[in-house]
This record gives C-alpha cells, sequence and structure tokens, in this order.
C-alpha cells in the first residue's frame, strides 16, 4: 500500500494496533509493522510474545521474521499476558517488545501492542504515527545480516517477581474463584498458586482462543455471571476475573457484587501509603473526589493525569509516583517499570483482606456510599464534538470548575462529571459522582444521557 493510496490505516489507534482480520490487520501488515518499527527504534534486541487468539502465534511468528530481517535479535517468550512482554524487555534489559493481541476485542481481530526499553510505549504521540506513515511508505530493504532468534520462558522470573509485592506467609487462606475467561491469566494462576495458602475454584480457566464462553471483557455486565455465581455458590471470599490479555483484573466481593475499578484505586493507593507515606499516586480524571480523599488521608499526594496507559505512565515517570491507577482496572506500579498489571492487584487485595480481616465488601463499602458512581457509561453518537458542545453548553455558567484535562470534568457542590470521546472506539464515556447521594447520582446520570442523546 502506498503513501497515495491512503493516509491513515484504521487499525493504527491511539495506544496500540488493533483490527478486523483480513481487511484491517493481516500478514503483510504485520510484517511491515515489525520491520517499521525497527527502522524507527533501531533496537539490537527485542522481546515478542503473543496471546491466546487463534491467529497470534502464526502473526508473532511474522513479527519475529520481519525483526529478523530487519537485522534485529529476538527474545521469543512465547503465549503470554501483555505485562510479560513489559517484564521481558525491562528484566532482560532489552531495547524494545511486541506483544501479538487484540485484548478484550472480538475473536476476529488482533492487534500488537509496541514498547521500547524498559517497557516505555510506544503510542500516536511517542512514534505510532510514524510507524503508520513507515508502513504506509512501502517496502523496507533487508539488512546485511539477519538477527537472531533465542526462545526463553521468562515465566518463572516474572512469577517470583509478583511474590516480592506480599508475604506469601501472611496470607489467610482465602477460598478465591479465579475467571481468566479461556484468556491467558490460567497457567499464571496455577505458576502462583504452588506459592500462596489459598484456595482456588477456577472458571472457563483454560486457554482458548475460541473464547467458547464469550470474549473475556468482565467490563460488560453480560459477562461477570459466571464469577459472582462460583463466589456464591461456592462461598468464596473473593472473585477475580481477567480481560483476555489479563493486564486489566476485576474484582467481585464476598457477596458476589461487581466492584468498580473506581474504588480499587483508592483501595491500592492506601495499601500503598501504609509502607510509603508522602508518595506520589497518580488517577485519572474521570472519577476523583474518592481517590483524592483517600490519597490525602493516606498521607499521600494525590497527581491527576489524562486517562490512558501511555499518559499515567508518562505522568507516573516525571513525578515519580509509587502506583498509579484508573477506574478501567488499570494499574500502574513504579517497581514494574511504571507498567501496568493485571496480576499484581489482586495480589494486594488479598495481602489488604489479610492484614485488616476485613472483606472486601467492607474494604470499598464505606467509600461506595461516600462517592457514589455511576460506572462508565458509553454512548454512541453522529457528532461526538457537536454533543460534547451541547453538555458543555448546558452547564457551563453554574459550574464549580471546569477540568479539560481529558474530555471535559464539571464539577459541582454535590455531583460532577467527566464526559469524553474514547480514544479507541467511536464512543463518548460518560462518569458521573456524587458527594453519599445516589439518587442524585442516578437523576444527573439520566439528565446528562438525555443531552447527548444517540444510544
Amino acid at each position: 500500500m502506498s503513501q497515495s493510496q491512503a493516509t491513515r490505516l484504521p487499525a493504527f489507534k491511539a495506544y496500540d494496533i488493533r483490527g478486523r482480520i483480513p481487511d484491517e490487520l493481516n500478514e503483510e501488515m504485520v510484517d511491515k509493522v515489525a520491520r517499521a518499527f525497527a527502522a524507527f527504534l533501531r533496537p539490537r534486541r527485542v522481546a515478542v510474545g503473543y496471546d491466546v487468539r487463534l491467529t497470534s502465534p502464526h502473526f508473532a511468528e511474522v513479527v519475529v521474521e520481519g525483526l529478523r530481517g530487519a537485522g534485529v535479535d529476538v527474545v521469543d517468550i512465547g503465549r503470554c499476558g501483555t505485562e510479560m512482554v513489559y517484564f521481558a524487555t525491562f528484566h532482560l534489559g532489552l531495547d524494545g517488545g511486541i506483544m501479538v493481541t487484540a485484548s478484550h476485542n472480538p475473536a476476529d481481530y488482533n492487534g500488537l501492542k509496541l514498547v521500547r526499553e524498559e517497557g516505555k510505549p510506544i503510542s500516536a504521540d511517542t512514534g505510532l504515527k510514524e510507524i503508520e506513515r513507515m508502513v504506509l511508505g512501502g517496502s523496507f530493504p533487508a539488512a546485511a545480516q539477519r538477527g537472531g532468534v533465542e526462545r526463553q520462558d521468562v515465566s518463572g522470573a516474572y512469577v517470583q517477581h509478583l511474590l516480592g509485592y506480599v508475604d506469601p506467609a501472611r496470607l489467610k487462606p482465602f477460598r478465591v474463584v479465579s475467571n481468566p475467561g479461556n484468556g491467558g491469566a490460567g497457567p499464571i494462576v496455577d505458576l502462583l498458586e504452588r506459592h500462596l495458602p489459598l484456595r482456588f475454584t477456577k472458571v472457563d480457566h483454560e486457554p482458548d482462543g475460541r473464547f467458547p464462553n464469550g470474549i473475556p471483557n468482565p467490563l460488560l455486565p453480560d459477562k461477570r455471571a459466571a464469577t459472582a455465581e462460583a463466589v456464591l455458590s461456592g462461598k468464596a471470599d473473593l472473585g477475580i476475573a481477567w480481560d483476555g490479555d489479563f493486564d486489566r483484573c476485576f474484582f467481585f466481593d464476598e457477596q458476589g457484587g461487581f466492584v468498580e475499578g473506581y474504588y480499587i484505586v483508592g483501595l491500592l493507593a492506601e495499601r500503598v501509603l501504609e509502607r510509603h507515606p508522602g508518595a506520589r499516586i497518580v488517577h485519572d480524571p474521570r472519577l476523583i473526589w474518592n481517590s483524592i480523599e483517600q490519597i490525602t488521608e493516606g498521607g499521600g499526594v494525590p497527581v491527576q493525569s489524562k486517562s490512558g496507559h501511555a499518559f499515567m505512565k508518562e505522568t507516573m515517570r516525571r513525578v515519580d509516583a509509587l502506583y498509579g491507577g484508573e477506574l478501567s482496572a488499570h494499574h500502574f506500579f513504579r517497581e514494574f517499570a511504571y507498567c501496568d498489571s493485571g496480576m499484581i492487584p489482586w495480589l494486594l487485595v488479598v495481602d489488604r483482606m489479610s492484614t485488616t480481616g476485613k472483606p472486601l465488601s467492607e474494604l470499598v463499602g464505606e467509600r461506595m456510599r461516600r462517592f457514589p458512581a455511576s460506572g462508565e457509561i458509553n454512548r454512541r453518537v453522529d457528532d461526538q464534538a457537536a454533543a460534547i458542545r451541547r453538555v458543555l453548553d448546558r452547564y457551563r455558567e453554574e459550574a464549580l470548575r471546569l477540568d479539560e484535562t481529558d474530555g471535559i470534568g464539571i464539577e459541582f457542590a454535590r455531583w460532577r462529571f467527566n464526559l469524553r470521546a474514547s480514544n479507541t472506539e467511536p464512543l463518548i464515556r460518560l462518569n458521573v459522582e456524587s458527594r453519599g447521594d445516589a439518587a442524585l447520582m442516578r437523576e444527573k446520570t439520566q439528565e446528562v444521557l438525555d443531552l447527548l442523546g444517540g444510544a
């Protein structure tokens, strides 16, 4: 495909490359992305891993051969989760990493996540647009000498790193429901289980790229029932579910209730600050009141960042934050090279339950009552800019504060909301919270939705 034939490629998103096979992503494009990555970054050694999707092993082979053809040495870490490519990159001192994954997208999608040294993301603002331009530009000459390839299993070192965040001897023998959704988390849970006193009930545990039980995306309410039912039927203390590449985990309390990621941010911040008082904690701007209060009361310094993993990581590095969390269930840790992990958070939550003696419902329940929230609501509208402008015109004059860090955040004395266009999908995302008034939160949520229109 030449520059004259297209000015952009739909698979190139704000933070990664993701598209439907074969019209938006195919073998030729994957090869060109690998070669463009090599030309852009000029790395010597690069980690390559892939998720459980049926097309992922072949696409990973294409990536490996593309990199080798560009003279790059490859460390092939095989089937894994996205964070294991991050881990391999910083743990082995590599120059970059490529993960073949489409995370929670439908089964006929696949994609690529690209990082440079120390797991630093390559996003639209830090090189992805340049890589897209190079892919559109055409051919890539072969290197004078092909790169080599070595197969390396990093799972043992990765699991040992994870165990460093808790003291297994202090954990109580909780009953835990684990639901990887037939994604990639199951084998890592199996490895961790050998070192932990926890008793697991495993649901949809085996990796299966056909996704026989549906795409693993616990943010969707209809994907939560299996985990909730297993918690209740097994009288478990905790339920955990993951998306396909397990860089996000989702929590269910002992009553089977789904816990919004917003409240997990505050809970993890409390745990971090107990050990590191005065630390900076980064949060996103969609829902903020609870996070700010818990961070401040815990003796920390709250720092707001634009939503999205690339922005969160950049902010964390800039302010040297120990932890950062988004309501979308991305959690970032300085000791994990500021990268996001879907394994570290649940270990910390189990630790918090063990040390406090409180169930998860009690740990988050009071916070949910103090700052009830709508959860993220997606609306598909014909004209995103016009819809946002319509809402802004309605509330601007009476607002106490207008924050344009990411979309629009409009604050009043007893309630606030954030409205933003999605970086990855043609959607508008709304989040509403109040100060201790769930009825007001629901009323205002409907009010804003009526202004937005759409469906």
